[in-house]
């Protein structure tokens, strides 16, 4: 574990599991959900990278450019694979310093049928949190490819979610199928109580590029760069957190109809994809 500190923030990363931060302070405040001590399992941390794609894949099965490809399922997801590969293994540490530091990971084709690599950029401002996910193709082919982050907001009983959206993906089995208005869901746009809504675990389209996680003392901001055209949201019913995050593409994106904009981007050999996020209180 390493441990930043700038002004009145202080952060913790977790280079060896799946290069997640542990927490994200202000004054001694917690701002994202922390790592419980000793943890393994990085469900249970403050955030995650995705790479080299984002939320589920159908059973894990897609065709790109005429190559079938056939991922496992990711465990507890079954039958479906999720969030890439990135999350799962450990990141070396580039560089650091006081404030900020670098971690990469490389990857050989393999289940996935391309090389790639991945770097995420963390520093602390005195705003807040700066961070920056960076994917390379390494192979002689295209490469289909996503990013984003899955950060943990802290929600108590009173805690207001305000995001937004003109759309909103819905299907069967967490799979989407269809878009919809966002008030045949959930619409966050004026604010609402999160214990107070539904369960849900969707993806949030043509949104703005910010959210915001309000209680009574202090509201959370979180913004992404204009590739992050998704914000994912998923707030389980009676948790003591909310997620919000930002993505290049839909769910399940990958076997989207010809001719939709899923956000799935085509990467050439040597080309980077990259996403930025920024989280600060107010």
């Amino acid at each position: 574990m390493i441990t930043l500190k700038r002004g009145d923030w202080a952060m913790t990363v977790l280079p060896d599991l799946g290069g997640a931060i542990g927490s994200l302070t202000l004054r001694g405040e917690d701002v994202l959900r922390p790592t419980p001590e000793g943890c393994d399992q990085i469900l249970l941390t403050a955030s995650f990278p995705l790479a080299p794609y984002a939320n589920r894949i159908d059973h894990g099965r897609f065709v790109f450019e005429d190559r079938k490809v056939a991922l496992p399922p990711t465990p507890s997801f079954e039958p479906h694979a999720l969030h890439g590969d990135a999350w799962c293994a450990p990141w070396t540490v580039e560089a650091h310093d006081a404030v900020s530091f670098t971690l990469s990971q490389s990857h050989e084709a393999g289940a996935w049928p391309w090389a790639w690599m991945v770097r995420q950029t963390l520093s602390l401002e005195d705003h807040g949190l700066n961070a920056e996910i960076a994917l390379t193709n390494l192979s002689d082919a295209p490469m289909p490819a996503g990013v984003g982050f899955h950060p943990y907001f802290l929600r108590g009983p009173e805690t207001r979610l305000t995001l937004a959206a003109d759309k909103v993906w819905v299907g069967d089995s967490l799979i989407p199928d269809q878009q919809v208005a966002t008030d045949e869901l959930v619409d966050w746009s004026r604010g609402q109580v999160v214990e107070a809504m539904p369960f849900v675990d969707n993806a949030y389209a043509l949104w703005d590029g910010r959210a915001e996680v309000a209680d009574g003392h202090r509201t959370v901001c979180l913004t992404a760069s204009a590739n992050a055209r998704w914000a994912h949201v998923y707030a389980p019913v009676g948790a003591a957190y909310v997620c919000v995050e930002p993505v290049t593409h839909r769910p399940n994106a990958l076997n989207a109809p010809p001719g939709e904009d899923a956000g799935v981007q085509t990467l050439p050999p040597g080309e980077t994809l990259t996403l930025a996020m920024r989280i600060e209180a107010e």
